[in-house]
């Protein structure tokens, strides 16, 4: 509905039924459509975000009606494909409870999988839904929105987005299939709302409005009048009661012809003039929707369509399709970007290795991974791309790899990253393994840019001296500071860059499937080591399986847990954990189960060693940012992947498995702040509170940045700071880390943005660094 792109993302549905995967609601039988209409949640209007709810405080947003259709289908196809390592769900323990995507992920995949990815997926579509109602390209058309009785044309460019999304998701491009998904469920959405389906009586979703060889029925012509004036904000009866299907008209362009229906509401100067008033159903406000005592059966049919799509969509993909597209797994991808030179023997077998492990260790599980990339890279060459879905393909195509010829330095290794980086799904971790520096350095800010909007971690493996010691031929003498395009690519991810050498290569390699595991980053006080001082760090009671990474030229370290028990650098098992030496990269593994409270780490080293804290956990968050539109059709929250210098911008953050608790029967863990650091020296900027959005359940936080921030120059981290069920401390550290830009572009419709390399996109807006690279 061109409401306000509804922010509300619950994640959460009122299961309302499962719906064959290839039939039309209209072809439905009438048990199954009763059934429907039974367990329908009690919804209320369409409005895009949080912004747009402060108007009308009960509205459904397009956010909502999106996630619970996604939902819904998703339980479905649960449902209909058994675990096959646990007992088959059943529809009868859904019926008429709330289920948030966490639970539905624990039911089926098993207590404590991760919805993290499955939930950034479906906020891509969400907020290209709510973009429509934002985009100069696409706020104002009448065809994308149902308006002007521009029916047929609408039906038109909603078959159209819904074949681009396909066609995208088959080309394995799923931030455009979702994009174009997310488009096309606004336009589904906005029919109800905008037109007068529901006012002509009818109680099920358009027959036809998906199914374009089929005539959409009896339109109104321009000649036909078909609203009466109305000088109130409640037009309850201004249609003139004929049986054809009309819409309002929103604006000035098209112009409204006499005897013609407005859209209606604040923002809409078609309805002063005769007949006045409106029809949309957009929300529960008159102030918005004269219509507004009809809002419940518009968001009810906007649902059922919705529901409709998103099988459609299963329908022509495939159950495995359709989970690449809205990423319904638990599991990390596994990207390798492997040197290829002759030179790089023992590492290629190390890659070999850990792919093989990984592989058969979690083959058939929820943890298999359910996408491959690989990138080999060279002098002068990089490339090209494979990706699979099948184990034992990239297996194959990885065995097929060996060490042949060059061997001198550098090499084109960003070249090859960023390949992988644009063929990974987000929130995936790559790997790569090389000794030799960027021969592309020049890449390193596109790549860094590039690492935070897809949301991947890199980790470097590189066996090479740094300093320019013992290592490959060169053709010219090398700066010790060669691999600093490593460094800032992987700060900026997230990652971390391990010196090590050819002969502890497989043992430091074993960190590629202890990375796959969705690890969190405890943050550690002070992030840096400073000499003579421990650092801090705080264990709650949701995190398990606790690891200790040291990495430099360290003389002696100790640990120390919150009742005082001590472990030092020996190797072996300690009263604490396990450690493990390999060369300059110490790893300690910490037994389970581990003390709550806050812990030391004293480190003594020559140069920088650095430190890094990680563990399991499914309390995660997800975030993004937005900034306040009051100038479009509704006011609402345009999404950003950063901040803006100068415009007011909101933080909004999605807590992830909020069904953790230390014992059943806690109360929720909640976070109460943010806390925003700079990086990489990590000093506090300012920390500001978390305002909740909705019932807690939900995990739906936002705050104001401060303008202290906006002004920053530097690039910033985000920590989190609540407490757990029991009263404890909670903290929780984004992985990546975010940089304010000067710069918001838009292009028109169908123009590649600049830098992009492939076809052409649907229209976007664009951050832009002083630099001209991606962010």
């Amino acid at each position: 509905m061109t409401c306000s792109p509804a922010w509300r993302s619950s994640h959460q549905v009122h299961v309302s039924a499962m719906l064959p995967t290839n039939v039309p609601l209209s072809h439905l039988g009438p048990s199954a459509l009763l059934l429907l209409q039974l367990l329908l949640p009690p919804t209320s209007a369409f409005f895009p975000n949080i912004w747009s709810l402060l108007a009308a405080p009960s509205s459904i947003t397009h956010q909502d009606l999106t996630e619970e259709a996604a939902l819904n289908v998703t339980l479905q196809l649960f449902l209909e494909q058994p675990p096959s390592s646990r007992l088959p769900l059943r529809l009868k323990d859904f019926l008429g409870r709330t289920l948030l995507a966490d639970d539905l992920f624990a039911a089926y995949f098993g207590p404590g999988s991760p919805s993290r990815r499955f939930r950034a997926a479906l906020g891509e579509v969400s907020r290209a839904n709510a973009a429509q109602d934002f985009l100069p390209t696409s706020k104002n058309d009448p065809d994308q929105h149902f308006d002007a009785e521009r029916l047929g044309q609408g039906r038109t460019r909603l078959v159209g987005a819904l074949r681009e999304a396909v066609v995208a998701a088959r080309a394995l491009d799923y931030t455009l299939a979702r994009q174009r998904l997310g488009a096309a469920l606004h336009a589904l959405q906005d029919f109800y709302s905008h037109s007068n389906w529901v006012e002509m009586g009818n109680k099920q979703p358009h027959p036809h409005l998906l199914w374009p060889r089929q005539e959409l029925g009896n339109l109104a012509q321009v000649g036909d009048h078909t609203c009466s004036d109305c000088d109130k904000l409640s037009c309850p009866g201004n249609l003139l009661g004929s049986t054809l299907l009309t819409s309002g008209y929103f604006g000035t362009h098209p112009s409204k012809p006499p005897g013609k229906c407005s859209h209606g509401g604040h923002f809409d100067r078609s309805c002063s003039q005769p007949p006045r008033g409106g029809i949309n159903k957009d929300s529960t406000s008159p102030g918005f929707s004269p219509h507004h005592m009809l809002h419940l059966q518009a968001a009810k049919l906007a649902l059922l369509a919705s529901i409709e799509a998103f099988s459609l969509l299963r329908s022509r993909l495939g159950d495995r399709g359709f989970s690449r597209l809205l990423d319904i797994t638990p599991a990390s991808s596994l990207s390798f970007v492997l040197d290829t030179t002759g030179s790089m023997g023992e590492e290629i077998n190390a890659a070999k290795i850990q792919a093989r492990h990984i592989v058969e260790q979690r083959r058939d599980s929820p943890m298999e991974p359910t996408h491959y990339v690989l990138v080999p890279f060279h002098d002068p060459g990089f490339g090209p791309v494979f990706t699979t879905s099948d184990p034992d393909s990239f297996w194959q195509q990885l065995n097929e790899i060996h060490a042949l010829g060059g061997g001198d330095e550098p090499e084109m290794c960003l070249s090859a990253l960023e390949l992988a980086l644009l063929h990974t799904p987000p929130l995936s971790d790559i790997f790569v393994f090389t000794d030799a520096s960027p021969k592309d350095a020049f890449l390193t800010n596109r790549v860094e840019s590039l690492t935070r909007e897809r949301r991947c971690r890199v980790t470097f493996l590189v066996t090479e001296d740094p300093s320019g010691g013992q290592g490959r031929a060169r053709r010219e003498v090398l700066s010790s500071l060669r691999f600093e395009p490593y460094e800032v690519v992987a700060r900026a991810s997230g990652g971390e860059v391990i010196f090590t050498k050819d002969q502890h290569i497989q043992d430091v390699a074993a960190i590629v499937g202890d990375s796959m595991a969705d690890l969190v980053t405890l943050p550690l006080e002070p992030p840096v080591v400073e000499s003579g001082r421990p650092l801090v760090f705080r264990v709650d009671g949701l995190l398990q399986k606790v690891t200790v990474q040291i990495h430099g030229e360290v003389s002696s370290f100790w640990i120390r847990n919150p009742e005082g028990v001590f472990q030092g650098q020996e190797e072996g098992q300690g009263p604490l954990g396990h450690t493990r030496c390999f060369g300059q990269f110490w790893m300690v593994t910490m037994n389970d189960p581990l003390q709550t409270g806050t812990w030391e780490i004293q480190v003594t080293a020559k140069g920088n060693p650095r430190v890094r804290v990680q563990a399991q956990t499914s309390l995660d968050f997800l975030f993004h940012f937005g900034v306040p539109m009051e100038d479009g059709p509704h006011p609402g929250l345009y999404p950003l992947t950063h901040p803006v210098a100068g415009l007011q911008t909101q933080l909004l953050v999605e807590v992830t498995g909020l069904g953790s608790r230390g014992n059943p029967g806690d109360p929720l863990p909640h976070f109460s702040h943010v806390v925003f650091r700079g990086v990489p020296e990590g000093a506090e900027l300012d920390r500001v509170p978390l305002e909740p959005k909705g019932p807690r359940e939900r995990g739906l936080l936002a705050a104001s940045l401060p303008p202290t921030l906006l002004s920053a120059a530097g690039p910033f981290s985000l920590e989190l700071i609540g407490q757990d069920g029991g009263g404890r401390n909670l903290h929780r550290a984004a992985l990546q880390s975010c940089a304010v830009v000067p710069v918001l572009l838009e292009w028109p419709p169908g123009e590649p943005g600049p830098g992009h390399q492939g076809p052409a996109q649907p229209p976007h807006r664009q951050l832009l660094w002083p630099s001209g690279s991606r962010s």
